[in-house]
C-alpha cells in the first residue's frame, strides 16, 4: 500500500501536478516571494497557451545568472504576434494590451532591456514561441531581457496559490 502511495505521489508530480516555490519579487502582486504554486502539467498537452495565462518554464539557457532552474511569468503574446512598448504600455498588434492584473500606475520599459520593441522595430513573436513579462515590470528579467520562448520548455499553467494558507486563491 505505502509503495501504491509512493508511486501515485510520483506519477502525478512528473505528469499532471507540481508545486513550485515563488523565489523572487517578479510577479509582484499577484505572487509574493514564499508564496507556493500549483502548477498544472498537462494542461497545454489538451489545449494551446492564452494571452494572460501565468506559467512556469525552463530558464532560457542565455540566462545563467542564477541557480533557479525554472522561471514564472506571465504570457503577454502569441506566436505570430508583434509587440511594441511605448509610453509605458504594452502594445500587441498594435492595440493596446488590457493589462488589469498590474496595478494602477504600472509603467513597462525597456530602457535597460536589450529589445526595445519599438514601433520602427517590434518585436515579433515566431511560430511555436510566446513572449512572457513579469507582473512587476520594473524588478523581472523577462521577454525584453531573453526574449521570446520556446513552448516547449514550458513545464505548465500556474492555476492556484496554495501557501500561505491566507493567500490561497486561484489565479
Amino acid at each position: 500500500m505505502i509503495v501504491g502511495a509512493i508511486v501515485l505521489a510520483l506519477v502525478v508530480k512528473l505528469f499532471l501536478l507540481q508545486a513550485f516555490y515563488i523565489p523572487s519579487l517578479s510577479m509582484y502582486p499577484t505572487l509574493h516571494v514564499g508564496d507556493r504554486v500549483l502548477v498544472n502539467k498537462l494542461s497545454y498537452h489538451l489545449h494551446d497557451v492564452n494571452r494572460g495565462d501565468v506559467i512556469v518554464f525552463e530558464r532560457p539557457a542565455s540566462e545563467t545568472s542564477s541557480t533557479i532552474p525554472d522561471l514564472i511569468k506571465r504570457v503577454v503574446a502569441l506566436s505570430g504576434e508583434s509587440v511594441v512598448i511605448k509610453d509605458g504600455a504594452v502594445f500587441v498588434d498594435g492595440t493596446r494590451l488590457d493589462e488589469n492584473y498590474l496595478p494602477d500606475g504600472t509603467v513597462t520599459s525597456t530602457a535597460n532591456a536589450p529589445n526595445k520593441c519599438t514601433e520602427q522595430d517590434p518585436c515579433v513573436i515566431p511560430k511555436g514561441q510566446v513572449w512572457v513579462m513579469g507582473d512587476n515590470r520594473g524588478d523581472s528579467k523577462d521577454s525584453r531581457y531573453f526574449g521570446p520562448i520556446d513552448k516547449s520548455s514550458i513545464v505548465g499553467r500556474a492555476f492556484i496559490k496554495v501557501w500561505p494558507l491566507g493567500r490561497f486563491g486561484l489565479l
